[in-house]
């Protein structure tokens, strides 16, 4: 029997020549060729908010200039003919020679080769949004033209590209003594946007508008061809951006005539130490408890927030706490920074040296110095704004109290409620509860198979971690009947032992766990499971997912050892990091994969996945119904749904052949 395990396999002609194998089979992509082949590991995607962030990489690099002291002056242009045009009045882009490339100018480098630029020694530009070199080449390779316009030493000159190709070489167009600075039109590729290149003016607008507030010595002309504006949109065809106030002058617009808590905002500005650079803030409280974050780093908008927020909410809260103390109010001690923050109305802006952020498209500051430096740059002025004003400051504490006792009561509520039900229902038999009553702070593992499910209940913290190992794949409930749903056990588990009900019998307060995390494998496998989840959350609990208790873990792909230390890696580009730090010299490092969760030990899977102070959680989110933009992405997210999970396979089978192309190493 065994012999036959190394029996050879027949193998007919046309099959050799079918899994022939070869060095003329490696695919080379060069120049802006990766680029065109995967935009979304440039600009996240290639949807209508990828294409805006085009606009974004042009004006940011504008808007770099100006904060370096070299412009003062940015127009932003949208013409009849569907192209963008970004002109400052800056240094430029230099047009002489590069000295790596003989014969291309720095201009044909910095536009058709990624990873080059000013920003990398550090001696152009002290501070600056662009970090990567790669925003003004990913913009040229996913237009379908773009014209670059370049006024220096009082001469003008133009080169024109289509697609990140150069159509022309750099001519000089004429004597310019009056100008000087950077011009850059573009219309980007509808073969890239899913067959869409058309901008949305009033999306356009509040980018402009939002980075003229964020830098005080910058005027904005916005101007847009009046064919754009569509019936009933507001957007201005022109208008001249400058905020004297800065983030303040932000703040009063977004919030306009809403009454406040406190009668003045906390506002200021504050130069960090060490000369390692600037924090700006304005934050107020609103009677309607309708609040909103904006935050920015170097102009550039970080939607997830990030370090600097966490640095300025510590700042606020630890003063808040010393002041109230000192002022008598003891039970100022028992607030956290969801009462105290979660529905403020707060902008904050740093512009910090080299800062780390998430991902290309930045949505997240990861830099750990600015928790530091901007705690340190803020305390000091809000406790003066505390002091200065008695009733404004005693206003603020007593509404702070006020919503941490209604916290406290709620969750004393939730608790006994919890309590009762849990006595009535049957829990399923293989749910590892916690042992905490009230739903606050507690979070139920929902992983793949017994064997992980064994290793998850042995690593978890059993006071507020439940596990629940699910057998296999769940049905997929997007092409199934109600009936079959209806009898689908692990389904029937999962509804159980979150306690709150489905669709319109979906009741937050009885929800038994604040957070709800997938936990799977990291492979094809896993990622299916995952999808099967997210789809029924997503069509039976939605409101779940609204209120921010959804997340996937993520567990490591690899583990290293080396120096008699152990490192984790998510995936290959970090796996190559970790052995880029720490091999030395003839050391080989041990790297093993891991297959599954059930391979990992409890303490693995505590330590990288499961421990609160040292995991990474992808929060599940949601389009935001409230505006139209977002009920045009909630209708997408409905329609891919429906596309890949539904009931018509002709759908999957599309979707896959068109995007097959795109991929060149499948992990199965």
């Amino acid at each position: 029997m065994a012999e036959d395990l190394f029996e050879p396999v027949e193998t007919s002609s046309a099959t050799m020549a079918k899994a022939e194998y070869s060095a003329r089979d490696i695919e080379v992509l060069e120049g802006l060729e990766p680029v065109r082949h995967r935009p979304g590991m440039y600009i996240g995607g290639t949807d209508i908010q990828a294409m805006h962030h085009l606009v974004a990489e042009i004006l940011d690099n504008s808007m770099d200039e100006a904060v370096a002291g070299y412009a003062n002056h940015i127009d932003v242009t949208m013409n009849a003919d569907g192209t963008v045009t970004i002109t400052d009045n800056g240094r430029g882009i230099p047009i002489d020679e590069h000295p790596k490339y003989p014969g291309t100018s720095a201009l044909e480098v910095i536009l058709t080769t990624l990873h080059s630029g000013g920003k990398f020694g550090g001696g152009a530009y002290k501070v600056s949004g662009g970090l990567h070199g790669v925003g003004l080449s990913v913009v040229n390779a996913l237009a379908e033209r773009l014209t670059v316009e370049v006024a220096r030493d009082k001469k003008l000159y133009r080169q024109e590209y289509a697609r990140g190709k150069p159509l022309t070489k750099l001519e000089f167009v004429a004597n310019c003594p009056n100008r000087r600075g950077t011009s850059i039109t573009f219309k980007p590729d509808a073969e890239i946007f899913e067959g869409n290149n058309t901008f949305i003016p009033n999306r356009i607008y509040r980018m402009a508008r939002s980075k003229a507030f964020l830098f005080k010595g910058v005027k904005i002309n916005w101007n847009c061809a009046p064919e754009l504006i569509a019936e009933g949109d507001t957007t201005p065809l022109s208008d001249e951006l400058n905020f004297p106030n800065g983030v303040a002058d932000f703040l009063n617009l977004q919030l306009g005539e809403r009454g406040t808590i406190n009668r003045t905002a906390f506002t200021g500005e504050q130069e960090m130490a060490n000369n390692e650079g600037r924090v700006e803030w304005a934050i107020t409280w609103p009677i309607d408890e309708n609040g909103f974050s904006y935050s920015y780093c170097n102009t550039v908008l970080t939607p997830a927030g990030g370090t600097h927020e966490t640095g300025f909410r510590s700042a606020l809260l630890r003063g808040l706490k010393e002041y109230g103390d000192m002022a008598g109010y003891k039970k100022i001690t028992n607030a956290t920074a969801e009462d105290f923050l979660s529905d403020a109305c707060l902008m904050l802006s740093v512009f910090i040296t080299d800062p780390q952020f998430q991902g290309q498209t930045k949505d997240k500051l990861t830099s750990t110095k600015a928790i530091k430096l901007v705690e340190t740059a803020v305390k000091d002025s809000f406790d003066h704004w505390l002091s200065s004003d008695v009733e404004n400051a005693k206003a603020l504490i007593e509404y702070v109290i006020d919503r941490a006792e209604a916290r406290k009561k709620k969750k004393e509520e939730k608790a006994q409620a919890r309590k009762s039900p849990t006595k009535r229902l049957r829990l399923p038999g293989k749910l590892a509860d916690c042992s905490q009553a009230a739903a606050e702070d507690t979070e139920i593992f929902i992983v793949e198979g017994d064997s992980a499910g064994g290793s998850a209940k042995q690593g978890r913290d059993r006071v507020t971690q439940a596990i629940l190992p699910l057998r296999g794949k769940i049905l997929n409930v997007a092409s199934a009947s109600v009936e079959r749903i209806g009898q689908n056990q692990e389904i029937k588990d999962m509804i159980e032992a979150l306690g709150c009900g489905v669709k319109d019998d979906y009741k937050e307060d009885n929800l038994r766990y604040e957070k709800i995390i997938i936990m799977t494998d990291a492979d094809v496998d896993g990622a299916h499971i995952t999808s099967l989840l997210m789809t029924f959350f997503y069509q039976h609990m939605p409101k779940l997912i609204e209120n921010g208790h959804l997340y996937i873990a993520t567990p490591p792909l690899y583990k290293i050892v080396a120096g008699g230390k152990n490192y984790y890696a998510l995936d290959d580009e970090e796996k190559d990091k970790i052995l880029a730090k720490v091999t030395k010299g003839n050391t080989k490092p041990d790297i093993s994969r891991f297959k599954g969760l059930g391979e990992m030990s409890p303490t693995q899977l505590k330590e990288t996945t499961m421990d609160k102070n040292n995991r990474i959680l992808l929060r599940v989110m949601i389009p935001n119904t409230s505006t139209d933009e977002g009920r045009a992405e909630d209708f997408e997210t409905r329609r891919q749904v429906e596309r890949l999970m539904g009931k018509d396979p002709e759908q999957r089978f599309k979707f896959i052949i068109e995007r097959a192309k795109f991929v060149d190493n499948l992990d199965i």
